[in-house]
């Protein structure tokens, strides 16, 4: 007799819940508890369509909420504050580490998409960390959250040039023009379309949006430009991402998010699941020693940017120390970037994932302590300094 779909996606939520609940209670996040609930289902559940589409539509969510946070004017003002910090970051954790990989020998495109998992902090564990732990009112917390802006920023680019990378075709001068200029025609439809169109449907919004069928036009649009980026041959995340930047010109962000929210977390712990399935160590845990010095100088690298990057931003040099111990989480976008790995990389990419965000909630949870150690008790007029000022 053959086993019922519906009955299989039952036991599969149920089992999401019953481990997230656990995670909870030992405070692991639930995307580390969910990859590895997928490693071991992954016999089981390896090359369910089903579960792959559930998980893409989570994530299509995830960065459609993302961009609904950022009308464009707020985009180019956040940009503008925390650009050195940013760039500084791009260079020291995707190139210095594209440039380890090739130093060991990795052709170009690996090396590329190695750098593109070690490039992005987690947006979801670092937020969680930090309301769990009270540290939200921190003056390091602003420079934290300006900081993974950016990265949410460029990573749905970077992404999406992966995507063109690794899709199988010839990378020439002509190929990355083409796929340059797909990004750019994408974006720009989708800011045209924002301040032309969305800018004007406030009073639509208004009278329509508390309407139970709202929610087909929120998540048809999330998937629709999610999946034109796709028939461009680029990322849904970067579609999906510019939908919300379009939406975010209404002005009613928070009324929306609270429409299609409990979608999102229905769907997207099917994606780290879908992930975890694809994971498989038969040959053991490769290249162990390029793992050691990515991961070595991942963690390096994210606290040379809160160090340097924090003070650039007006922190004081406890406060940034502390915010350079508080980013070396990995997580949701370094899961995207691996998905589009194979074989030995998939499995590199995988374990180095893992044992970031462990390592990483560990130092985030002892970085008041190591600040407190290396700089001694906090001065009483000891402030934040405001930049420009």
């Amino acid at each position: 007799m053959e086993f019922p779909e519906m009955l299989g996606a039952g036991l599969i939520l149920l089992t999401l819940f019953l481990t997230g609940f656990v995670g909870t209670k030992f405070k692991i996040p639930e995307v580390i508890i969910y990859i590895l609930l997928g490693i071991v289902l992954g016999g089981l559940l390896t090359g369910s369509h089903l579960l792959h589409f559930a998980g893409e539509i989570g994530i299509v969510l995830l960065f459609f909420m993302l961009g609904m946070e950022f009308p464009i004017k707020q985009l180019a003002k956040v940009a503008k504050k925390v650009t050195p910090a940013g760039s500084l970051d791009v260079i020291l954790s995707f190139g210095v580490t594209t440039a380890i990989c090739l130093l060991f020998g990795l052709d170009a495109i690996p090396s590329v998409v190695i750098g593109g998992i070690v490039y992005a902090t987690s947006s979801s564990i670092t937020a969680k960390l930090l309301e769990s732990s009270k540290r939200m009112a921190n003056p390091e917390s602003e420079f934290i959250l300006g900081l993974l802006i950016f990265e949410d920023l460029i990573a749905p680019v970077l992404v999406a040039i992966l995507v063109g990378l690794t899709s199988g075709t010839d990378l020439t001068v002509g190929s990355m023009m083409v796929l340059m200029g797909k990004i750019v025609a994408l974006t720009l439809g989708a800011i045209l379309i924002g301040r032309f169109v969305f800018s004007k449907l406030s009073s639509f919004f208004d009278r329509h949006m508390n309407k139970d069928i709202f929610i087909l036009f929120l998540i048809g649009l999330a998937l629709a430009y999610g999946g034109l980026a796709l028939y461009l041959e680029l990322s849904e995340v970067l579609g999906a991402f510019l939908a919300g930047i379009m939406i975010a010109e209404v002005r009613r962000t928070h009324e929306l998010e609270s429409k299609i929210i409990s979608v999102r977390d229905l769907m997207l712990p099917l994606f780290f699941l879908y992930f975890g399935t694809t994971i498989a160590f038969d040959e053991g845990i490769p290249m162990i020693g390029l793992l050691l010095i990515v991961f070595l100088w991942s963690i390096i690298a994210k606290i040379a940017i809160g160090i340097i990057g924090g003070k650039w931003y007006g922190l004081s040099k406890r406060v940034a120390l502390r915010a350079g111990f508080s980013l070396t989480q990995r997580g949701e976008f370094s899961i995207i970037i691996a998905s589009l790995a194979t074989g030995s990389i998939k499995a590199f990419s995988s374990v180095f994932i893992l044992a970031s965000a462990v390592v990483g909630i560990l130092l985030f949870q002892l970085a008041p302590r190591i600040a407190k150690k290396v700089y001694g008790k906090k001065k009483p007029n000891e402030k934040i300094r405001v930049p420009g000022t």
